[in-house]
This record gives structure tokens, C-alpha cells and sequence, in this order.
């Protein structure tokens, strides 16, 4: 309970200038000082921003973003893990820069203010239910006003708030005090047996957020900024644990995520959520499991050798950048859909005439593209064109991958997909 405190009231001072671009008196203002919830949004910041710089805007419709040196900031990021993820020798304050005008379309997804924020907490929650209890009916089924309630104690860093709701949920990884009592209670008021203790296995559900660089360095001063998000993949795996007396840390969980860097005997005997033991040893660590349509994976200097005709992660990338605009659309663009039909072709032909991109082995490729087709469904259903007549090789391949178990029991179900986009939509107002 302290450790989580520590985590909710953890703070990070931000010292915040405004875009020279967008100044346009003289002197240019100071930079605002502000101190920003770790586990908040940069763009929650707005309210505080704005008055502070709006003298000096330039006139136009604000659409407020940030930087890092040069790097634009994924504002569906919590705000604590772009610091730690950027800063590797920690900065304070952490000076960012802030811009009112010219959103970076190219390389962040819109942001429509603190409902996107909202609607990208909960699908990370829909996500983490899934990953705990095998499907997120719990989130789906949340009254308006609990998940009011639970956005707003996120906002407010109201950690007793939050708990009251989340303990509606059933989230628990492994029976902690406050969990058992709330369970304890409410079974007492049904009449039930109380089963507290019981828990002794859970599934954790982690992202995991890697920087990957190529050059030696002495001093973490030494490191280069990053100045792409091409340079930053994630896995996004559930962890296994067992409450038998042993503490399970988070070295623990990377050895499990990260057995290429963190190698150990004991790892042949732990299980990797959703990819098998041998599988993992062939292969890099990569996102089986996330429906982000809006995160870039990550490549590893231990990737298996690959034919050369592989696709390369833009490619890869640019399906969920067009499914996207697909789907995210009242009326589906038809130059999109013609853009995404002919990037699925290309990793047809890359495909060729093999089992995997890789040749007769499940390999680093078809880890990366697999999560993606769970959205398929719902991209054709809006686009109004089916990829087995298009790529009916391709269509293929998906079809042996999900005969594998590693693969079908953490890709959420198309329909299930399809159904979180509709919810998308109607919230976005765009049916």
C-alpha cells in the first residue's frame, strides 16, 4: 500500500517554454514552472499552459502539443514514463517545449483533448481486464458515473477513490490487504463464504517500453537523444506470478520479458504469457498481444536472420496508420482503403510462397505483424473489402499462425475488436 502511494503521489517539475515559432512579443515570456503528476497527461496541463503563454500566441485555433529536443511527445503516454523513458540521466526540471500551433500529424495520433485521454485510460484498462480475467466485460459493463469516478481519481491522484472503484472491477493480480477486505465485505453481505487468501497465481499485465540503440557509450550522459519513436518499441505481455512465500521483483519480470538481455536457468522453467518457452528462445520479445492501433514495435540485435524481401517496420507500421483512417472515419477514404489493400500486398509478396516470413519457422516478423490482424474485421467491415479476396496468401498466414496456441489465446477475438471500434466511433461522435 506504501509502494503505491509513493507511485500516486510521485511527481516531476516541469519547466515548460513556449515555442519560439509562437512568440510574438518581446521580451518572449518565461518558461512555466509546474510540478506534473507522473501518472497524469501532458496534455491535462493545458489549463495551467494556456493563460500562461496566451498573450504572447500568434492568433489561429489552438492544438496544443509537446517536445522533447526535437522529439514530439506521445501525449497517451503517462507523463512519468516519458520522463524516465527519455531521461536516462534524469534532468531537473525536465525542460520541454510546448507548441500551440502545427500538430505533428505524421507522427502523433490527433488528440481531441481530455476525452481522448479519457477513451485511451480505459482501453489500456479494457486491455489490462482482458489480460487478468480473459475477457474486459467488467470495463464494458462500468455505469457512467463509476467510470466518471474512476477517470476523475486518476486526475485528481485520488488513490483511495480509485481503489473504491477498481475494486468493483475484480482487477487483483494476487490478494493484496485491501482487495481481501473489500471482497471479504462484500461476500459477507451476500450470505457468501469468505475465500480470502485463496489467490495464489495472477497474471500481470505489463508494457514495457524498450529504447533500442546501436552505438557504445560509458556515461548515460553520452547517450543520444532519441530523436525518433522508431527507436522505442514495447512489448505489451502478461507476467505470471505464484504467491508461495518468494518475492517476486521486477528483475524477475524482465528476465521473463527480456531472456535475450537477461538470460538465466531458472528461465526455462517460468512461462511467458501468450508465447511459449521454446518459441521465445528463437525469437526476440515482442507485442503478441497489444490492439494499439498507434505503437511502433521494436527491432532486436538478436533478430533471426530473415529473407531479404522481409517487410521492414514502416511497412508494417503504415497498416495501422491507414486501418486507422479507415475506421476512424465516417465515410471510409477510398484512397486509404486502396492504400491499405496495396501495403497488404506488399507483405504478401514478401510472404511469397512460405509458411512465415521468416521460411517453415514462426519467426521475429510474424510476431510483429499477427497482433495486427485482429483488427482486419473491423477495417474491412468500414472499408467494405475483405483481405481473403485480396490477399488470400496472406490470409493464409494468418490462419497458421492462429493455429498456434501461443498466438490464439492473447489475440483478442476480430469481433471483440470490431465491437470496441463501433464504441470508438459512437463516442467520437462519428456515428
Amino acid at each position: 500500500m506504501e509502494a503505491l502511494k509513493y507511485v500516486w503521489e510521485g511527481a516531476i517539475p516541469l519547466q515548460i517554454h513556449l515555442h519560439e515559432s509562437q512568440v510574438t512579443t518581446l521580451p518572449p515570456p518565461p518558461p512555466a514552472l509546474i510540478l506534473a503528476p507522473r501518472i497524469g497527461y501532458l496534455p491535462l496541463l493545458a489549463p495551467l499552459i494556456k493563460p500562461y503563454f496566451s498573450s504572447t500566441l500568434p492568433p489561429g485555433v489552438d492544438t496544443i502539443w509537446f517536445e522533447y529536443k526535437g522529439l514530439p511527445l506521445k501525449w497517451y503516454i503517462p507523463t512519468g514514463v516519458l520522463f524516465d523513458l527519455l531521461c536516462p540521466e534524469p534532468e531537473r526540471p525536465w525542460n520541454i517545449t510546448v507548441h500551440f500551433r502545427g500538430y505533428p500529424g505524421n507522427v502523433l495520433i490527433p488528440c481531441e483533448g481530455e476525452d481522448s485521454i479519457k477513451w485511451n485510460f480505459i482501453n489500456s484498462l479494457k486491455e489490462a481486464s482482458y489480460i487478468i480475467n480473459g475477457n474486459c466485460k467488467n470495463v464494458m459493463n462500468m455505469s457512467q458515473s463509476d467510470q466518471l469516478d474512476l477517470w476523475r481519481s486518476v486526475m485528481n491522484g485520488n488513490l483511495e477513490a480509485y481503489q473504491h472503484v477498481s475494486s468493483k472491477l475484480k482487477l487483483a493480480i494476487v490478494e493484496d490487504e485491501y482487495t481481501s477486505l473489500c471482497r471479504s465485505k462484500s461476500q459477507e453481505g451476500f450470505g457468501e463464504k469468505d475465500l480470502a487468501g485463496q489467490v495464489k497465481t495472477g497474471r500481470i499485465p505489463v508494457r514495457l517500453y524498450v529504447w533500442s540503440f546501436s552505438e557504445d557509450f560509458d556515461d548515460l550522459e553520452d547517450m543520444s537523444p532519441v530523436d525518433s519513436w522508431e527507436k522505442i518499441s514495447y512489448i505489451n505481455r502478461p507476467v505470471e506470478i505464484n504467491k508461495e512465500g518468494k518475492c517476486f521483483t521486477l528483475h524477475d519480470a524482465l528476465r521473463i520479458l527480456l531472456p535475450e538481455f537477461l538470460s538465466d536457468e531458472s528461465l526455462s522453467d517460468a512461462k511467458l504469457g501468450g508465447v511459449d518457452v521454446e518459441d521465445a528462445q528463437k525469437v526476440p520479445c515482442e507485442d503478441v498481444s497489444s490492439n494499439k492501433a498507434d505503437e511502433d514495435q521494436g527491432q532486436n540485435t538478436n533478430e533471426q536472420p530473415q529473407a531479404c524481401c522481409s517487410p521492414s517496420r514502416a511497412e508494417i507500421k503504415l497498416i495501422r496508420i491507414q486501418g486507422c483512417k479507415i475506421w476512424g472515419s465516417k465515410e471510409a477514404p477510398v484512397e486509404a482503403t486502396k492504400e491499405f489493400i496495396e501495403i497488404l500486398k506488399q507483405l504478401e509478396g514478401a510472404l511469397g510462397e512460405k509458411d512465415f516470413f521468416g521460411g517453415d519457422a514462426f519467426g521475429f516478423v510474424d510476431i510483429i505483424a499477427i497482433p495486427l490482424t485482429s483488427w482486419f474485421y473491423a477495417i474491412e467491415k468500414y472499408g467494405k473489402f475483405k483481405v481473403e479476396e485480396e490477399c488470400p496468401k496472406l490470409s493464409a498466414w494468418i490462419k497458421r499462425c492462429l493455429q498456434r496456441e501461443s498466438v490464439a489465446k492473447v489475440l483478442p477475438p476480430p469481433q471483440n475488436v470490431y465491437e470496441f471500434v463501433t464504441m470508438f466511433r459512437k463516442m467520437q461522435g462519428i456515428e
